[in-house]
């Protein structure tokens, strides 16, 4: 089946959403390194993005820490790995390039782990901005660091807010 597109505003920009047979294959942001000519997204159409859409307006809204859409991943089986292991990362949490090497088993392959996080083809819910050099300073994302920077703020704090209580 021939991919469709739709584009939706967020708290970073526009995103440019893609799905082929109504899974997720691509989220890009503007401007983001390693985006896709856009006439490889296919027609616009809005059919099978309901569920994504409102899991980024929950995410961006403070709601939500994890996403639950189907997503299909294209990329070698290395890249794969590292994207999955991608999702592991706890929301409002960082590791580094190093740690995530080490996570999947390829304690010496941080520069190839770097490589596969920049082409993640599914930012935000993929959560590649997650990940940050070995002194904890942001480093590299395809988004530009100014967008990670406010991914990870956004994320610590929510994350550290208490639950509210509900007086009776």
């Amino acid at each position: 089946m021939l991919p469709v597109h739709t584009v939706v505003d967020s708290p970073v920009g526009p995103l440019t959403l893609v799905a082929v047979d109504g899974a997720l294959v691509g989220l890009y942001m503007e401007r983001q390194r390693h985006r896709p000519p856009r006439e490889t997204f296919g027609e616009p159409g809005t059919a099978p993005f309901g569920p994504v859409i409102e899991q980024l307006a929950e995410y961006f809204a403070g709601q939500r820490d994890s996403f639950d859409v189907p997503m299909t991943l294209t990329g070698t089986p290395f890249q794969r790995t590292v994207w999955a292991a991608l999702c592991e990362i706890p929301y409002g949490e960082t590791v580094s390039y190093g740690e995530l090497a080490e996570q999947i088993g390829r304690p010496t392959a941080s520069r190839a782990v770097g490589l596969a996080n920049g082409k993640n083809p599914i930012s935000i819910i993929v959560p590649c901005h997650r990940v940050v050099g070995a002194t904890g300073n942001l480093t590299g994302y395809g988004g530009g660091l100014d967008r990670k920077q406010h991914l990870l703020d956004f994320e610590r704090s929510n994350a550290t807010q208490p639950a509210l209580a509900l007086d009776y």
